[in-house]
C-alpha cells in the first residue's frame, strides 16, 4: 500500500454539505434543490423541472497540507439514444486566481473522481459538472486535511437561460459565477431556461430564501415564449417586487433589464410588444419605485451591456457575453453594496 492510498484507507469521507455553496434548498433526499420543494405545486411545469438540475451549486474549501481531493458522488447515466449520452462530464477546479484544471469522468451511479491541488491552502472551488445532475456523497483530502472556505455574502440571482448560463461552455463561465467570483460572494443561481416570466410564486419564494443581496433577470420570455403586453408586463414587474420586498426590505436589489435581442427588439409580439418596449416597462417601474424612496433598488438597463458579436445565437451570450455581462453586473452590484453599507 503506497502512502496516498494509507491515507485514503485512514481518512473518512466528509459530509460535502459544510462544503457547498450555492445551495437554495435540498428535498427529501439532501439534494439540492433550486425552488422549494414544498412549494412547487405552485410553479409552472418547466421551472420545477429547470429547478431539479444544480445550476451554479459547487465545493468550497481550503486545504492543509493536501495535494489531492477525491470527491465522490452520483450521477445519472444517460441511456445510447439520450440527447446528453455525448456530453462532457467534466469537474472543474478553481481559484481566485482563474482556472486550474479541469478533470473528465464519467456519469454513474457512484464513482470517484480525484483532482490534484497547487501548493497552498487555497481557497479553491470545483464546479461540477450539471447536466447530469451529480449529486457529492462525500469528499476527502489526500495527504492532508480539507476544511470548508470561510462563508461569503450570499447574492440570489434569479432570471431565465441566459441566468442558467446557457451556451456558456463551462458552469464556471456563466454570468453569474463570473460575477460571482469578482466580488467574492456566494452566488445562487435561480436562472430557469424557458421560464422566469415573473411568476409571483417564485417571487413569494425568493422573498423567503435568506440572502444579503438580491438581483432579477427576468422579461426576455416574456416577449413570446408567454407573452406580455407593455402593461402587462409592467405591472407585473411591480407586484413581482412588492413581493420579493415583503421579505427583503432593505437588502440591496439590482434589476437587470433584458440584454440584446435583435430579432425582438422591434418586432411585436403576439400582443403587439416588442422587446425595447417590455424592457422599457420594467425600467420604468424599477424607476418609479427608486423615485418613491426604495434607495437599495438599482436598475442596470441591459440594451446595451451586449453587441450582436457577443450572441453566440441570436440570443444567448456566448462565453465572451457572458464574462461581459458578469462584470457589468458585479459593478453595479458592488456600487449597491457599498450604498447600502
Amino acid at each position: 500500500m503506497d502512502a496516498d492510498d494509507a491515507d485514503r484507507t485512514a481518512l473518512a469521507w466528509l459530509d460535502p454539505g459544510p462544503f457547498l455553496r450555492g445551495v437554495a434548498w435540498l428535498d427529501q433526499a439532501r439534494r439540492p434543490v433550486r425552488a422549494d420543494p414544498a412549494d412547487t405545486m405552485r410553479l409552472p411545469w418547466d421551472t420545477g423541472e429547470r429547478a431539479t438540475l444544480p445550476i451554479g451549486v459547487r465545493l468550497e474549501f481550503t486545504a492543509a497540507g493536501a495535494h489531492a481531493v477525491e470527491i465522490r458522488y452520483r450521477a445519472t447515466v444517460p441511456g445510447p439514444t439520450d440527447a446528453l449520452h455525448d456530453l462532457a462530464h467534466g469537474f472543474a477546479l478553481w481559484d481566485r486566481r482563474g482556472l486550474l484544471r479541469e478533470v473528465w469522468s464519467e456519469p454513474a451511479p457512484e464513482a470517484v473522481v480525484r483532482i490534484d491541488l497547487p501548493g497552498g491552502p487555497g481557497p479553491f472551488t470545483v464546479h461540477p459538472p450539471e447536466a447530469q445532475a451529480p449529486l457529492v456523497l462525500g469528499l476527502r483530502g489526500v495527504g492532508g486535511s480539507l476544511a470548508p472556505a470561510p462563508p461569503a455574502p450570499r447574492w440570489v440571482v434569479h432570471g431565465d437561460s441566459i441566468t442558467e448560463g446557457w451556451w456558456s461552455t463551462r458552469p464556471a463561465h456563466g454570468w453569474p459565477a463570473v460575477a460571482g467570483r469578482a466580488l467574492g460572494w456566494d452566488t445562487v443561481n435561480l436562472g430557469y431556461a424557458g421560464a422566469a416570466r415573473g411568476e409571483l410564486a417564485t417571487a413569494e419564494q425568493l422573498a423567503d430564501l435568506p440572502a444579503d443581496a438580491l438581483t432579477l433577470a427576468f422579461g426576455t420570455n416574456c416577449w413570446t415564449r408567454v407573452p406580455h403586453s407593455v402593461p402587462l408586463l409592467y405591472e407585473t414587474t411591480r407586484a413581482f417586487l412588492d413581493l420579493v420586498r415583503q421579505g427583503h426590505p432593505q437588502t440591496p436589489l439590482l434589476l437587470l433589464s433584458p440584454v440584446l435581442r435583435p430579432d425582438a427588439e422591434r418586432t411585436p409580439n403576439r400582443l403587439g410588444a416588442t422587446l425595447g418596449a417590455l424592457r422599457d416597462a420594467m425600467e420604468r417601474v424599477a424607476r418609479d419605485r427608486i423615485a418613491a424612496g426604495d434607495d437599495r433598488l438599482v436598475l442596470l438597463p441591459g440594451r446595451d451591456l451586449l453587441g450582436p458579436e457577443h450572441l453566440a445565437d441570436g440570443l444567448h451570450p456566448n462565453d465572451a457575453g457572458h464574462q461581459v455581462l458578469g462584470l457589468a453586473v458585479a459593478t453595479a452590484l458592488r456600487r449597491a453594496w457599498f450604498d447600502a453599507g
